[in-house]
């Protein structure tokens, strides 16, 4: 089934967003578990694989609209030195992906792909629930200081 070009392009800049965001968790993940910050490690782990899965459905989308995924054109990552700034960056990566997911939502609707647009949704529902999550975790730096933060461990849901 040929898609439209546009919704194409959109969902490979999504792709490109994802690949940067799994690299940038796992990395981030690794270097916390290194500083001995286990269950905050094991969160942004695990946040990686739940961004790979989101990459995969992108590719299984672009490849059913007879395009070609794009896994070569990878943004910056934003690295932190502390616990501190990868929440930080991690949450500028989110905050960037949402304004990616809420055009190509819109660049779908206006060429009426909405099993395109349905993916995206649910892929900014995650976006949204992990901003969160990043956003309450600097609240709850703020409110507890960040060593306090960092031996209560991180703040499943």
């Amino acid at each position: 089934m040929q898609g439209d070009r546009m919704v194409i392009r959109e969902l490979n800049k999504n792709l490109g967003l994802l690949l940067v965001t799994i690299n940038q968790y796992f990395l981030h993940a690794r270097i916390l578990k290194n500083w001995g910050l286990e269950e905050l490690g094991e969160y942004f782990f695990k946040q990686s694989i739940v961004e790979m899965k989101a990459a995969d459905d992108i590719i299984e989308r672009v490849l059913l609209l007879e395009g070609l995924p794009n896994l070569q054109e990878l943004g910056k990552l934003f690295i932190g030195e502390t616990a501190e700034e990868i929440i930080s960056c991690d949450l500028a990566k989110e905050r960037e992906k949402h304004t990616a997911l809420v055009e190509a939502i819109a660049v779908c609707e206006e060429k009426q792909d909405y099993v395109s647009r349905d993916l995206l949704s649910k892929l900014k529902d995650t976006n949204e629930e992990h901003t969160d999550w990043l956003e309450t975790q600097q609240e709850l730096v703020a409110a507890m200081g960040v060593a306090n933060y960092l031996q209560s461990g991180a703040q499943e849901d």
